[in-house]
């Protein structure tokens, strides 16, 4: 079974903390097994977690054995690094362990020099402290999460969420992902790339509201032959206004939006049916086969075929 280890420092953000030890627990394979068995170490038996003190019950030996390594955020992010937590964190690196990192805890991700010359990101309120602290970090704070393969980094606080759903998207599919996001209340549909829900001097508009009808609406429309005249129309909106708030809102433009969503459907129907991959493609919304499997590859790094492989088994 997949060992996720939530390393817990003084002054460790509850929030981040509870987040992958509820998230990966509660995930369940198709047949109802457990997916990930979680641990909660600590380089010492109590950790200061400021409202209350955390007392775990494995230490870092247990890194060793984990496929996963979860780094909650700090309240402090110039707190020094223990020694022997940045050499486990080495270590694990050394073996090929997966390390993931929630808000600030970056900063801890980034002590142990793995980070330096990739892209990465942390809550948008510490980015410049970061970009400042660790200057060979390619530091983007716009983002909900990086994903550089073995080195993950995400925002804070509901970006944790996006990336641990990431990750179980990654081991086990989209089928269990969803299921999972369901668990949480959770849409899957968030990527990495959405912009990070930064306050700015003047916000151009209340957020998380005005697109939420729109974006339910293309969901359950997707597989419609829909234009970007068609979602203004239904948004209320002239276009130049939708194209405004859309790159506010997810960082990205509606038509790039609706494509995600039809190929996340589209992975969802390559895992949990049979339908040839010229059927699924009509299915959601695409209109030619060469189209959906160019789109396809291009946002999942796949074929479809491949995808359907890898994942069916799972």
């Amino acid at each position: 079974m997949h060992t996720v280890a939530v390393l817990a420092l003084d002054g460790v953000i509850p929030f981040d903390l509870s987040t992958p030890i509820e998230v990966f627990e509660r995930t369940r394979r198709p047949d109802g097994r457990p997916a990930y068995r979680v641990r909660v170490c600590a380089p010492t038996e109590d950790i200061d977690a400021g409202a209350f003190t955390l007392r775990a019950h494995w230490s870092l030996d247990t890194l060793a054995e984990a496929d996963t390594i979860i780094l909650p955020g700090i309240a402090d992010p110039a707190a020094p690094v223990p020694d022997e937590v940045i050499d486990a964190l080495r270590q694990a690196a050394a073996r090929g362990t997966r390390l993931a990192s929630i808000c600030t805890g970056a900063f801890v991700l980034a002590a142990t020099g793995l980070l330096d010359g990739h892209r990465a990101t942390t809550h948008w309120a510490a980015a410049a402290q970061f970009a400042a602290r660790h200057p060979a970090i390619d530091v983007d704070p716009d983002v909900l999460y990086v994903d550089n393969g073995q080195l993950l980094t995400s925002a804070g606080a509901a970006a944790g969420l996006d990336l641990c759903l990431h990750l179980i998207r990654c081991d086990l599919g989209s089928a269990v992902a969803a299921d999972a996001a369901r668990l949480s209340v959770m849409p899957l549909e968030r990527e990495g790339g959405q912009a990070q829900f930064i306050v700015h001097e003047h916000p151009p508009a209340p957020r998380g509201s005005v697109l939420e009808p729109l974006l339910r609406w293309m969901e359950d429309n997707a597989r419609q032959d829909l234009t970007l005249d068609d979602l203004a129309s239904q948004a209320g909106m002239s276009v130049r206004t939708l194209n405004r708030r859309f790159r506010e809102q997810t960082g990205t433009s509606p038509l790039q939006w609706l494509h995600r969503a039809r190929v996340r459907q589209a992975q969802y129907l390559l895992e949990t049916t049979t339908h040839p991959v010229d059927r699924i493609a009509l299915q959601v919304g695409f209109g030619s086969p060469t189209a959906f499997r160019d789109r396809f590859k291009r946002l999942i790094g796949t074929s479809p075929h491949a995808y359907r492989r890898a994942f069916q088994g799972t």
